[in-house]
C-alpha cells in the first residue's frame, strides 16, 4: 500500500506530528492573521453611528415604514401614485439636509400610527407587548396545575414488604444463584 494513499471510510494516512518549519509556518500565519486584524479594526473607520448618519437614510424609511395608502404594505412595495409622491418626498427631505429623525416625526405627525410596523410600546400600544407575556406564564401555570392533577400525589413510601411464602423464596434463591 502507498504510504498517502486514501482508503474509504479510514482516517487518512498523514504523519500526525508537525516538524519545527511546519510549527513555524503556522505561527507566522497567526501573527499575520491577528496583525491584519487589528489593523482593520484600527483602520476600519469610525464608531458606527457617525457611519449611520452618512448613510442615506430614504431607502431605509421606504422599507421601514408602512404605506397609509397600502394597508398591509410597505411604503416601498405600495403601487399607488400617492405612496410614489411620498417616497419622492422623503428623498427631498434627505437632499435639502434634514435628519431622519426630523422627517420620521413630521411623517408620525401627519399620518399617526399608520405607518409604524409594530405599535409603541406606550399606552394602548403596550399591550400588543405586555399580554403575550401574560398569556403565555397563564398558559403555563394552567398545564402545570393539570400535571400535579394527574400526578396523582405522592408517591406511597416503601415500607416494610409483606413476607412471602417460603417456598417462592426457596425458588428465587435458586434461580439467582444459578
Amino acid at each position: 500500500m502507498r504510504p498517502y494513499a486514501v482508503r474509504p471510510f479510514a482516517a487518512p494516512a498523514f504523519p500526525r506530528r508537525l516538524g519545527p518549519g511546519a510549527r513555524a509556518v503556522r505561527r507566522s500565519w497567526v501573527s499575520a492573521l491577528a496583525v491584519a486584524a487589528l489593523l482593520g479594526a484600527l483602520l476600519g473607520g469610525g464608531a458606527p453611528e457617525a457611519r449611520a448618519a452618512e448613510r442615506p437614510y430614504a431607502i431605509e424609511l421606504y422599507n421601514g415604514l408602512m404605506s397609509p395608502y397600502c394597508p398591509g404594505r410597505t411604503l416601498m412595495d405600495c403601487p399607488s401614485e400617492q405612496a410614489a409622491a411620498l417616497r419622492q418626498w422623503i428623498a427631498e427631505q434627505e437632499r435639502a439636509g434634514r435628519s431622519r429623525e426630523e422627517v420620521e416625526e413630521q411623517l408620525y405627525r401627519e399620518y399617526g400610527d399608520v405607518i409604524l410596523q409594530a405599535p409603541r410600546a406606550e399606552g394602548f400600544g403596550l399591550a400588543a407587548y405586555v399580554f403575550p407575556v401574560i398569556a403565555f406564564f397563564l398558559g403555563g401555570a394552567i398545564v402545570w396545575r393539570f400535571l400535579r392533577r394527574q400526578g396523582g400525589g405522592a408517591p406511597l413510601p416503601a415500607g416494610p414488604r409483606a413476607p412471602l411464602d417460603p417456598e417462592i423464596e426457596r425458588r428465587i434463591d435458586e434461580e439467582l444463584r444459578a
